[in-house]
Protein backbone atom coordinates (compact mmCIF):
# COMPACT_ATOMS: atom_id res chain seq x y z
CA UNK A 1 0.00 0.00 0.00
CA UNK A 2 0.85 3.74 0.00
CA UNK A 3 1.90 5.88 2.07
CA UNK A 4 -1.46 7.65 2.12
CA UNK A 5 -4.06 4.84 2.21
CA UNK A 6 -3.18 1.71 4.68
CA UNK A 7 -4.75 -1.84 4.71
CA UNK A 8 -4.86 -2.35 8.62
CA UNK A 9 -1.76 -3.79 9.26
CA UNK A 10 -0.84 -3.12 13.11
CA UNK A 11 2.00 0.09 12.56
CA UNK A 12 3.35 2.32 15.49
CA UNK A 13 5.03 5.55 15.51
CA UNK A 14 5.50 8.53 17.19
CA UNK A 15 3.72 11.22 15.79
CA UNK A 16 0.90 13.01 17.56
CA UNK A 17 0.20 14.55 20.53
CA UNK A 18 -2.12 12.18 22.08
CA UNK A 19 -4.20 13.47 25.48
CA UNK A 20 -5.20 12.05 28.17
CA UNK A 21 -7.82 13.35 30.78
CA UNK A 22 -10.79 12.82 32.04
CA UNK A 23 -12.40 12.04 29.48
CA UNK A 24 -10.18 9.83 27.79
CA UNK A 25 -9.34 11.57 24.76
CA UNK A 26 -7.56 9.53 21.23
CA UNK A 27 -6.73 11.91 18.43
CA UNK A 28 -7.53 10.86 14.81
CA UNK A 29 -6.03 12.17 11.91
CA UNK A 30 -8.60 10.92 9.00
CA UNK A 31 -10.26 11.63 5.54
CA UNK A 32 -13.90 10.64 4.95
CA UNK A 33 -12.51 9.27 1.71
CA UNK A 34 -10.48 6.12 3.07
CA UNK A 35 -12.30 3.38 3.61
CA UNK A 36 -9.56 2.56 6.19
CA UNK A 37 -10.94 5.45 8.45
CA UNK A 38 -14.37 4.47 8.36
CA UNK A 39 -13.18 0.73 8.95
CA UNK A 40 -11.01 1.99 12.02
CA UNK A 41 -13.67 4.16 13.12
CA UNK A 42 -15.34 0.78 13.77
CA UNK A 43 -12.37 -1.03 15.36
CA UNK A 44 -12.55 1.92 17.96
CA UNK A 45 -16.30 1.63 18.58
CA UNK A 46 -15.58 -2.17 19.12
CA UNK A 47 -12.97 -1.14 21.45
CA UNK A 48 -15.86 1.58 23.27
CA UNK A 49 -17.93 -1.11 23.35
CA UNK A 50 -15.49 -3.44 25.57
CA UNK A 51 -14.20 -0.53 28.35
CA UNK A 52 -18.16 -1.40 29.75
CA UNK A 53 -19.13 1.79 32.15
CA UNK A 54 -15.95 3.57 30.55
CA UNK A 55 -16.97 3.26 27.28
CA UNK A 56 -19.04 6.68 27.34
CA UNK A 57 -15.83 8.08 28.92
CA UNK A 58 -14.24 7.69 25.56
CA UNK A 59 -13.69 10.41 23.10
CA UNK A 60 -12.21 11.20 19.37
CA UNK A 61 -9.90 14.41 19.07
CA UNK A 62 -10.43 14.48 15.25
CA UNK A 63 -7.61 16.35 12.50
CA UNK A 64 -8.27 16.20 8.88
CA UNK A 65 -6.00 15.02 6.55
CA UNK A 66 -6.53 14.78 2.63
CA UNK A 67 -5.03 11.87 0.36
CA UNK A 68 -5.68 14.10 -2.16
CA UNK A 69 -3.06 17.16 -1.66
CA UNK A 70 -0.67 16.27 -4.11
CA UNK A 71 -3.57 16.56 -7.04
CA UNK A 72 -5.06 19.55 -5.84
CA UNK A 73 -4.90 22.33 -8.02
CA UNK A 74 -4.33 26.21 -6.40
CA UNK A 75 -8.27 26.70 -6.18
CA UNK A 76 -8.38 23.25 -4.33
CA UNK A 77 -10.42 21.08 -7.00
CA UNK A 78 -8.40 17.94 -8.21
CA UNK A 79 -6.47 17.33 -10.87
CA UNK A 80 -6.96 13.83 -12.02
CA UNK A 81 -4.48 13.65 -14.65
CA UNK A 82 -1.87 13.86 -12.00
CA UNK A 83 -0.46 10.29 -11.78
CA UNK A 84 -0.42 9.32 -8.20
CA UNK A 85 1.39 5.85 -9.23
CA UNK A 86 -1.90 3.98 -7.80
CA UNK A 87 -2.53 1.28 -10.62
CA UNK A 88 -5.24 -1.05 -10.60
CA UNK A 89 -3.22 -3.46 -9.11
CA UNK A 90 -3.15 -0.95 -6.02
CA UNK A 91 -6.90 -0.37 -6.00
CA UNK A 92 -7.26 -4.33 -6.00
CA UNK A 93 -5.08 -4.74 -3.76
CA UNK A 94 -7.15 -2.20 -1.39
CA UNK A 95 -10.09 -3.96 -2.26
CA UNK A 96 -9.36 -7.40 -1.01
CA UNK A 97 -7.77 -5.45 2.24
CA UNK A 98 -11.22 -3.77 2.64
CA UNK A 99 -13.10 -7.26 2.03
CA UNK A 100 -11.12 -8.89 4.72
CA UNK A 101 -11.53 -5.95 7.33
CA UNK A 102 -14.97 -5.25 6.62
CA UNK A 103 -15.85 -9.45 7.86
CA UNK A 104 -13.59 -9.07 10.73
CA UNK A 105 -15.35 -5.77 11.96
CA UNK A 106 -18.31 -6.77 11.09
CA UNK A 107 -19.20 -3.29 9.07
CA UNK A 108 -21.73 -2.59 6.72
CA UNK A 109 -20.55 -1.30 3.28
CA UNK A 110 -22.01 -0.31 0.20
CA UNK A 111 -18.74 1.00 -0.98
CA UNK A 112 -14.93 -0.47 -1.18
CA UNK A 113 -13.59 2.43 -2.86
CA UNK A 114 -14.65 6.51 -3.51
CA UNK A 115 -12.02 7.14 -5.84
CA UNK A 116 -14.87 9.53 -7.58
CA UNK A 117 -15.61 11.14 -4.16
CA UNK A 118 -13.78 14.73 -2.68
CA UNK A 119 -14.04 15.37 1.30
CA UNK A 120 -12.97 18.84 1.26
CA UNK A 121 -15.74 20.11 1.72
CA UNK A 122 -16.94 17.32 4.02
CA UNK A 123 -13.50 18.29 6.03
CA UNK A 124 -14.33 22.03 6.05
CA UNK A 125 -17.61 21.84 7.77
CA UNK A 126 -16.31 19.27 10.16
CA UNK A 127 -13.84 21.08 11.27
CA UNK A 128 -16.00 24.36 12.01
CA UNK A 129 -18.51 22.26 13.77
CA UNK A 130 -15.62 20.98 15.46
CA UNK A 131 -14.44 24.42 16.40
CA UNK A 132 -17.91 26.45 17.04
CA UNK A 133 -20.14 23.25 18.63
CA UNK A 134 -20.30 21.09 20.92
CA UNK A 135 -18.76 17.67 20.77
CA UNK A 136 -21.87 15.25 20.38
CA UNK A 137 -22.93 18.34 17.47
CA UNK A 138 -19.85 17.53 15.63
CA UNK A 139 -19.88 13.99 16.41
CA UNK A 140 -23.48 13.13 14.79
CA UNK A 141 -22.35 15.24 11.66
CA UNK A 142 -18.80 13.15 11.35
CA UNK A 143 -20.45 9.63 11.73
CA UNK A 144 -23.33 10.60 9.05
CA UNK A 145 -21.09 11.44 6.51
CA UNK A 146 -19.19 8.56 7.25
CA UNK A 147 -22.10 6.42 7.03
CA UNK A 148 -23.62 8.49 4.20
CA UNK A 149 -20.60 7.54 2.05
CA UNK A 150 -19.42 3.90 2.96
CA UNK A 151 -22.82 2.86 4.20
CA UNK A 152 -25.47 4.87 1.55
CA UNK A 153 -22.70 5.12 -1.12
CA UNK A 154 -23.79 8.80 -1.71
CA UNK A 155 -21.35 11.76 -2.64
CA UNK A 156 -20.31 13.51 0.11
CA UNK A 157 -18.43 16.25 -2.19
CA UNK A 158 -22.17 17.85 -2.46
CA UNK A 159 -22.41 20.87 -0.66
CA UNK A 160 -26.17 20.71 -0.06
CA UNK A 161 -26.20 17.17 1.32
CA UNK A 162 -23.54 18.01 3.80
CA UNK A 163 -25.87 21.04 4.64
CA UNK A 164 -28.69 18.55 4.86
CA UNK A 165 -26.68 16.18 7.19
CA UNK A 166 -25.36 18.95 9.30
CA UNK A 167 -29.00 20.52 9.76
CA UNK A 168 -29.69 16.78 11.33
CA UNK A 169 -27.53 16.96 13.97
CA UNK A 170 -29.01 20.47 14.68
CA UNK A 171 -27.02 23.01 12.70
CA UNK A 172 -28.60 26.03 10.71
CA UNK A 173 -28.31 25.61 7.05
CA UNK A 174 -27.16 28.95 6.62
CA UNK A 175 -24.40 28.63 8.90
CA UNK A 176 -23.14 25.28 7.43
CA UNK A 177 -23.35 27.43 3.93
CA UNK A 178 -21.80 30.20 5.07
CA UNK A 179 -18.76 28.00 6.41
CA UNK A 180 -18.19 26.81 3.44
CA UNK A 181 -17.82 29.93 1.22
CA UNK A 182 -15.30 31.29 3.98
CA UNK A 183 -11.93 31.08 2.00
CA UNK A 184 -10.10 31.77 5.73
CA UNK A 185 -11.94 28.97 7.53
CA UNK A 186 -11.04 26.43 4.17
CA UNK A 187 -7.13 28.11 4.21
CA UNK A 188 -6.97 26.57 7.84
CA UNK A 189 -7.97 23.13 7.36
CA UNK A 190 -5.41 23.42 4.30
CA UNK A 191 -2.63 24.22 7.00
CA UNK A 192 -4.14 21.48 9.26
CA UNK A 193 -3.38 19.10 6.60
CA UNK A 194 0.52 20.38 6.46
CA UNK A 195 0.62 20.47 10.05
CA UNK A 196 -0.43 16.46 10.17
CA UNK A 197 2.47 15.80 7.32
CA UNK A 198 4.63 18.27 9.96
CA UNK A 199 4.06 15.97 12.57
CA UNK A 200 5.01 12.84 10.79
CA UNK A 201 1.41 11.83 10.03
CA UNK A 202 2.00 10.15 6.49
CA UNK A 203 -1.02 7.57 6.25
CA UNK A 204 -4.71 7.15 7.62
CA UNK A 205 -6.24 6.62 9.78
CA UNK A 206 -3.05 7.81 12.34
CA UNK A 207 -4.65 6.85 16.48
CA UNK A 208 -2.52 9.14 18.61
CA UNK A 209 -2.53 8.93 22.50
CA UNK A 210 0.16 9.82 24.83
CA UNK A 211 3.01 10.54 22.17
CA UNK A 212 2.24 7.31 20.62
CA UNK A 213 0.05 6.43 17.63
CA UNK A 214 -0.87 3.34 15.76
CA UNK A 215 -1.64 3.61 11.58
CA UNK A 216 -4.42 1.75 9.98
CA UNK A 217 -7.40 0.33 10.68
CA UNK A 218 -5.78 -1.70 13.66
CA UNK A 219 -7.69 -4.17 15.56
CA UNK A 220 -9.56 -3.01 18.95
CA UNK A 221 -7.28 -4.66 20.75
CA UNK A 222 -3.96 -3.06 19.49
CA UNK A 223 -6.21 0.09 20.05
CA UNK A 224 -6.57 -1.05 24.09
CA UNK A 225 -2.79 -1.63 24.17
CA UNK A 226 -1.95 2.28 22.69
CA UNK A 227 -4.31 4.05 24.75
CA UNK A 228 -4.36 1.72 28.20
CA UNK A 229 -0.83 0.75 27.93
CA UNK A 230 -1.87 -3.24 28.92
Amino acid sequence: MSDTENDGENASATAGDGSGGDPVTVTIFSDYVCPFCYLGRRSLERYRESRGEDASDLEIDWHPFDLRSGKRRPDGSIDTSVDDGKDEDYYEQAKENVRRLQEEYDAEMDLEIATDVDSLDAQVVSYYLKQHHPYETWLAFDEAVFATLWKDGEDIGDRDLLVSLAEDAGVDPGEVRSALDDDTLREEVTELFEEAKRRGVTGVPTFAYDGHAARGAVPPEHLRRLIEGA
